[in-house]
C-alpha cells in the first residue's frame, strides 16, 4: 500500500517509463536503414525485433551476457529470423550508428513534462536507470528533462543493475533518504518494483508493455494518474 504521506523522494527509470524507448527506437532504426538503403519491411523487423531485444535485455540484466554481447546478438538474431545473413561488420556498424543516434530522439511519453513539473514542487526526483551512462546522459538532456533529476544512477556508473539491492541502496544513500521516504516508479515488475519493495522503498508500476497484474503495489496505465494519487 502506497503511504503518500512518508513520500519525500521519487526515484524513476527512464527507459519505457518517461523517455519512449519504442518510438525512438523506431525512429533510429528508421534513419539507419534509409541510410544503409535496406529493402525491407520497418515494422516486421520492429516487431520480430522488440521481443528479441526485451529478453537479451533480461540476459544483461541477470550478468549472463556482457554489453557487447547485448548489442550484438539483438540484431544479429534478429536479421537471421528474418531470413538475412548479415557479416559481423554490417551488424557493428548498425550497432555503433543505432547508440551513436538513439539518444538523439526525444520521444517522451503523454504528460511527461506536466506529471514532472508538478512532483518536482513536491518531492525531490531522481532517476536510476539500467542503462549505459553516456547514453542515459544524453536521453535526459536532449528530451530536455535533465533539469527535474538531482540523482542519477546508471547500472555502468554503480556496477550493478536493478533488481539488485546495491543500486537502489546507492541511490538512497545519494539522495540521502530513508528507504520509507522514497517511492520508486518503473516499468518493470522485476527490476523495479520488486528490487525497490524489497530494500522497503514503495513503489508504483508504470505498466507501459502489458505486464501480467500484480498485488505487488498500485498499477497505472498513464503517467497524468500520478497527478492525482501524489
Amino acid at each position: 500500500m502506497t503511504e503518500i504521506q512518508k513520500i519525500q523522494h521519487v526515484f524513476f527509470d527512464l527507459d519505457h517509463t518517461l523517455w519512449d524507448f519504442e518510438k525512438n527506437s523506431e525512429a533510429t532504426f528508421a534513419s539507419i536503414f534509409e541510410e544503409l538503403k535496406f529493402d525491407l519491411s520497418l515494422q516486421n523487423f520492429l516487431y520480430i525485433y522488440d521481443p528479441i531485444n526485451h529478453f537479451y535485455w533480461k540476459l544483461y540484466r541477470e550478468n549472463k551476457i556482457s554489453e557487447t554481447e547485448l548489442r550484438r546478438l539483438r540484431l544479429e538474431k534478429t536479421f537471421v529470423k528474418m531470413g538475412i545473413n548479415p557479416s559481423a561488420k554490417l551488424i557493428d556498424k548498425i550497432s555503433k550508428l543505432y547508440i551513436e543516434r538513439l539518444s538523439k530522439h526525444t520521444h517522451l511519453f503523454q504528460d511527461t513534462i506536466a506529471v514532472l513539473e508538478y512532483l518536482f514542487s513536491k518531492y525531490k526526483l531522481h532517476i536510476i536507470t539500467n542503462g549505459f551512462e553516456n547514453v542515459q546522459q544524453r536521453k535526459l538532456q536532449n528530451s530536455g528533462i535533465a533539469r527535474f533529476f538531482d540523482v542519477v544512477l546508471t547500472a555502468e556508473k554503480v556496477g550493478y543493475k536493478k533488481p539488485h539491492p546495491t543500486i537502489f541502496i546507492t541511490a538512497l544513500e545519494e539522495a540521502k533518504v530513508l528507504p520509507e521516504h522514497a517511492l520508486m516508479i518503473g516499468d518493470s515488475l522485476e527490476a523495479d518494483i520488486q528490487g525497490a519493495l524489497k530494500l522497503g522503498m514503495q513503489a508504483i508500476h508504470f505498466n507501459s508493455h502489458s505486464e501480467d497484474l500484480h498485488q505487488e503495489c498500485l498499477i497505472v496505465d498513464e503517467l497524468a494518474v500520478l497527478m492525482d494519487i501524489l
